[in-house]
C-alpha cells in the first residue's frame, strides 16, 4: 500500500517473508548520461547552425555592439587566464543529447581530460547578449550547469551589465562593476567593469601581464621607477642648491633635468660642501684640470 502521508518518494509495502509487511523503495534513477563534449550533432565551422534542446537556430553574425564587446571580452579574458587552462572564443560544446551550442568565450583546462580521453569541458563561460532572447540566455545556462560547467556569466550589451548564473536562484544575477571576479582559472581577480569598459579592460590586462611576469611589462614598469626616482632627486638636489645659493640660473635648472642619474648623484655630492654653484656644477677632466661646461 501507498502511505499517502509520506513527503516525497512514495513508498510501499510487500509482503515479509515471516508475515507482516517489509518496506520496498522504488529503483533509484540511473545518472545521467552526456554525450561526450566534442560529439557534436551540427558541423562545426562549416555552418552556422546550432542546437538548443532540439531545436535548430542559427548562430547569425554580430552587429557592431556585440561584436566589439566580444573582441574586448575575448582580449581581456586571454590574458587573464593562468597557465594550465585555456580560452577559446566560439567553442562548439555537446551540452546534452539535444543542446549543441558555442558560448563567446569559455576556458577549460588544458590538455585531455584522462576519464575520457577528449578535451575538457569548460569550466566558465561567458555569453554576450545584444539583441538574443533572454529565454535563449537562459536555456543555455541551464543547459551549461546541469552539464557541469561551474561559472556561466552572460554581459548584457544594452544595459552595460554583467550577471552571473546564480544556481539556488535559478536566474542571472547582476554584478556590480567595482566587484573583482575571483576563479581558480584566473592569474589575479578580474574588475567586472573590464568584461564591457575597454579602457578599464586595457588596465586589466596590464596588471594581469605583469603578474604573470611578461619582460616587456616589467621592463615599461621598471623604467618608470627608474625615472620616478631621477625625477626626485631632481627635485631634492635643487631644493638643497636654492636653500644654498638662492635663485639658480636657468641654464643649471635645465643641467639638471637632463642629467642621468650618476651625474645627479655626483652633483647631490658636491651640493653640501660647495661653496658656489659652479663648483657643483664644475666636471674634471683627467690631466686638464676641471673643466666648466
Amino acid at each position: 500500500m501507498v502511505d499517502p502521508k509520506r513527503d516525497g518518494p512514495s513508498m510501499m509495502l510487500a509482503p515479509s517473508a515471516r508475515g507482516g509487511a517489509a518496506l520496498s523503495f522504488p529503483p533509484a534513477d540511473p545518472p545521467r548520461r552526456f554525450p561526450p563534449v566534442d560529439q557534436h550533432v551540427v558541423v562545426p565551422e562549416t555552418t552556422r547552425d546550432e542546437m538548443i534542446r532540439g531545436r535548430k537556430i542559427i548562430a547569425q553574425p554580430a552587429l557592431e555592439p556585440h561584436g566589439d564587446a566580444h573582441a574586448n571580452l575575448g582580449a581581456v579574458i586571454r590574458l587573464h587566464v593562468r597557465e594550465g587552462y585555456r580560452a577559446s572564443i566560439d567553442l562548439l560544446t555537446r551540452v546534452s543529447e539535444r543542446s549543441n551550442f558555442a558560448t563567446d568565450v569559455s576556458i577549460r583546462r588544458d590538455g585531455t581530460d584522462p576519464s575520457t580521453g577528449r578535451r575538457h569541458l569548460e569550466e566558465v563561460s561567458f555569453e554576450i547578449v545584444n539583441e538574443q532572447a533572454p529565454g535563449v540566455v537562459r536555456e543555455k545556462a541551464e543547459d551549461l550547469v546541469e552539464r557541469g560547467v561551474r561559472r556561466v556569466f552572460a554581459i548584457y550589451v544594452k544595459r552595460g551589465e554583467v550577471c552571473e548564473w546564480s544556481r539556488e536562484k535559478a536566474t542571472f544575477v547582476r554584478l556590480d562593476p567595482g566587484e573583482m571576479i575571483e576563479d581558480p582559472c584566473f592569474i589575479r581577480p578580474l574588475r567586472v567593469r573590464a568584461l564591457f569598459d575597454n579602457a578599464v579592460a586595457e588596465s586589466e590586462a596590464a596588471r594581469a601581464l605583469e603578474r604573470k611576469g611578461n619582460p616587456e611589462i616589467l621592463a615599461i614598469k621598471q623604467s618608470a621607477e627608474e625615472k620616478g626616482r631621477e625625477e626626485g632627486r631632481r627635485e631634492v638636489l635643487l631644493d638643497v642648491l636654492r636653500e644654498r645659493f638662492g635663485e639658480i640660473p636657468e641654464a643649471m635648472q635645465a643641467r639638471v633635468a637632463t642629467a642621468t642619474g650618476a651625474t645627479l648623484s655626483r652633483w647631490a655630492k658636491r651640493a653640501y660642501a660647495a661653496s658656489s654653484l659652479d663648483d657643483v656644477f664644475v666636471e674634471v677632466q683627467e690631466d686638464s684640470g676641471p673643466v666648466r661646461r
